[in-house]
């Protein structure tokens, strides 16, 4: 518990700064100038969370109070995994502050959650590589399941074929005009989609939080085989990719739905029609939204089943 409460005030400290140097300078974060101080107030309230965690001093309402700076943190990370894929495979992040305080408020989100969710010494008990219950592995298999008509778009422009009424050089084309990184480019001259490289990942991070060979590093690592797995490498990038793309997807179906009866009208963007453009909207957050929900949910069921 000391260390992770040390985490959490240092933390703090960095947040609390990062907020209060953006509202001194009148840097806006996410379009709005006042929100520095928010920033900078969440931080500062982390310090002696974590400082009374770190000392073992009884405050009451301590965790109910980690559990609320955890869900504010978790509200400002959202779509940092964007950032993420678009500095690989982009000229670079569209906003450098926002991206710099979604990167903090995912540490934070981890470290407060992590320290919320400690027990004392006497109540932890040892927990063996196990499956997830079949209903998460039902619900892997959705996400799976989900990339799949994803993948083949991509892989399809990819390999020069044409989908949706556009071709692989249009779209090469396009990524082109939209600043894709020379990353991006080289993989697609290979037939290789970054993104579907990235389902494809991700995928493997699913199965690997239902199955007991996430727990326990394989024979094939070589090395590292018969040993445990630290539980924050596969939940780091889990809640990372869950509180990223379930929301997105989910609020992106509704969007797509309204769109499909009417309500709102799809630019078509690259595509010859809106009706190409809804097509691939439909498979594209379709993806994100089932894959996104399977991962919430297999994220829960790792952390539950390796002691969390």
């Amino acid at each position: 518990m000391t260390r992770s409460g040390w985490g959490v005030a240092g933390w703090g400290v960095v947040h609390a700064g990062f907020g209060a140097g953006c509202a001194l300078t009148g840097t806006a974060l996410f379009g709005v100038s006042w929100l520095g101080w928010v920033v900078a107030g969440v931080g500062a309230a982390a310090v002696p969370a974590g400082v009374a965690v770190a000392r073992g001093w009884p405050v009451p309402g301590l965790r109910p109070v980690l559990w609320g700076l955890a869900g504010l943190a978790a509200a400002t990370a959202f779509s940092l995994l964007m950032d993420v894929v678009t500095l690989l495979f982009g000229e670079g992040v569209d906003n450098v502050p926002n991206a710099v305080l979604r990167a903090l408020a995912a540490a934070g989100t981890v470290l407060l959650v992590a320290t919320a969710r400690v027990r004392r010494p006497d109540a932890v008990r040892a927990v063996g590589a196990s499956a997830a219950p079949d209903s998460v592995q039902l619900a892997a298999i959705a996400g799976t399941l989900a990339f799949i008509p994803y993948a083949a778009m991509k892989l399809t422009w990819a390999f020069g074929g044409t989908f949706a009424g556009a071709s692989g050089a249009e779209m090469r084309a396009g990524n082109e005009r939209n600043g894709a990184s020379g990353l991006w480019l080289t993989l697609e001259s290979w037939g290789i989609d970054g993104t579907a490289l990235l389902a494809a990942l991700g995928v493997f991070l699913l199965w690997g939080l239902v199955r007991p060979w996430g727990q326990v590093f394989p024979r094939w690592t070589l090395p590292l085989r018969g040993r445990r797995v630290p539980r924050w490498l596969p939940l780091v990038p889990a809640l990372l990719g869950a509180g990223t793309l379930a929301p997105y997807g989910v609020v992106g179906l509704g969007y797509l739905m309204l769109c499909t009866v009417g309500v709102f009208s799809l630019r078509k963007g690259e595509f010859a029609s809106p009706t190409d453009a809804m097509l691939v909207a439909w498979i594209g957050i379709g993806a994100f939204a089932v894959y996104g929900v399977a991962l919430a949910v297999a994220a829960r069921s790792y952390w539950r089943r390796t002691g969390g």
